[in-house]
């Protein structure tokens, strides 16, 4: 069977040599490519064909959630494991509704590592331990907020509550897109979209955006909604 072949994305030299260390003393893995930014993982994932990216979050240029997005629009087949710092509710409901197969911390161990990119590989669903307590905490709280909500409004109701400028932000928020990211595309300033965020959560009755886009999506107010 041949090895998996493995593309690194981390916008840390040393993280990446270190991590290519690791891969390449496997028999059934090899390393194909480097990325330092979330432009170059995207490039270099569409050239080299890999099975498994490894790619971190928060990277120049493109972050990574944005960057696993275009790779599975473009190679639907390609595994994407998230390796990142960050286990907050934001960046881990982004990074699996982006379209990875697995969220990592970088405190897991080598062996904790090689053995969920083989998973990832086999097609199996990977979240390291913090990451898991965080996503069944957040789904509780919406399970149980749900359960004790009040009649909600309409789409057609919030449709028409939600200005224009809020529906372009509530449709970049359900890609994944940052702050920075979202101000970068709608030529606007930060403050500006952390504005429209909390006019987005107040309508549509949501105590952060990851249950803001989760609400929309249920309700069909997001364009494209899978």
């Amino acid at each position: 069977m041949p090895p998996i072949r493995v593309l690194l994305a981390d916008d840390h030299h040393v993280v990446r040599e270190g991590l290519a260390t690791i891969v390449d003393l496997e028999d059934d893995m090899t390393v194909v490519g480097q990325a330092g930014d979330g432009l170059e993982a995207v490039r270099l994932t569409l050239e080299r064909d890999p099975d498994v990216v490894l790619m971190d979050l928060q990277m120049p240029h493109l972050d990574g959630a944005q960057a696993i997005q275009r790779i599975r629009r473009e190679r639907p087949n390609i595994r994407v494991l998230i390796l990142t710092t960050f286990a907050n509710e934001d960046h881990v409901l982004a990074g699996i509704n982006a379209g990875a197969h697995g969220y990592l911390l970088k405190d897991a161990t080598p062996e904790q590592l090689l053995q969920s990119i083989r998973a990832v590989y086999r097609g199996e669903a990977i979240l390291g331990s913090a990451v898991a307590a965080t996503v069944l905490t957040k789904f509780r709280g919406m399970i149980e907020r749900d359960q004790n909500a009040l009649p909600q409004k309409s789409p057609e109701e919030i449709s028409a509550l939600l200005t224009p400028r809020e529906c372009d932000v509530l449709n970049l928020l359900a890609q994944g897109m940052s702050n920075q990211s979202i101000a970068d595309a709608l030529v606007v300033s930060v403050p500006t979209v952390k504005v429209h965020v909390s006019n987005i959560l107040d309508k549509l009755g949501a105590s952060n955006r990851t249950e803001a886009v989760v609400e929309a999506r249920r309700r069909g107010l997001i364009v494209g909604a899978r």
